[in-house]
């Protein structure tokens, strides 16, 4: 097996290691590497898009949904990784996620990493090009329509991301 030096930015901190494997799956790297278990694993074949990070491949460029379980390690190397820990900032939640606890979005809450984390990339991509108010629920089917959550808490979801959209300047033309 082909071990590699990885080295890549996380949730803004430098994260180095050598003797990686380097077909070892971003999820599986994240979770038993680093104990960051907001990532989760599910389906591991990337339909549920549970394990859903965002992923820069240089530092401020757009933001990309990337199903962390068909990903190896190999293809983050040199890029920009946030997963659902690194969307609050000192001890204040991310936009998403208040307005995800303020429309209880989420049941049992073990698809909602992969919401938000599709969301955040949707943010990202209005804030470089807004849309007209009629295309959000369109740009919101598109960011998080293919996401399971079995609790089935979809409407509240799209409720919650629209209200951030609404609520934050520029986002919308």
């Amino acid at each position: 097996m082909e071990t590699i030096n990885l080295d890549f930015a996380l949730n803004g901190k430098r994260v180095s290691r050598e003797g990686i494997p380097g077909n070892m799956m971003l999820v599986d790297f994240l979770r038993e590497e680093l104990g960051l278990t907001g990532t989760k694993f599910c389906c591991g074949i990337a339909v549920c898009r549970v394990c859903t990070v965002s992923v820069a491949r240089v530092e401020g460029a757009h933001e990309e949904a990337v199903r962390s379980c068909t990903t190896p390690v190999g293809d983050i190397n040199g890029h920009y990784v946030t997963t659902v820990e690194g969307l609050e900032g000192n001890g204040v939640l991310h936009p998403l996620q208040q307005a995800f606890l303020e429309n209880f979005s989420f049941q049992c809450g073990y698809c909602c990493p992969g919401f938000l984390m599709a969301s955040y990339a949707l943010l990202d991509s209005l804030k470089r090009q807004p849309i007209p108010a009629e295309k959000v629920d369109e740009a919101i089917e598109d960011a998080v329509g293919q996401h399971v959550c079995r609790c089935t808490g979809y409407v509240r979801y799209h409720k919650a991301i629209r209200q951030v959209i609404e609520e934050t300047p520029g986002l919308v033309t």
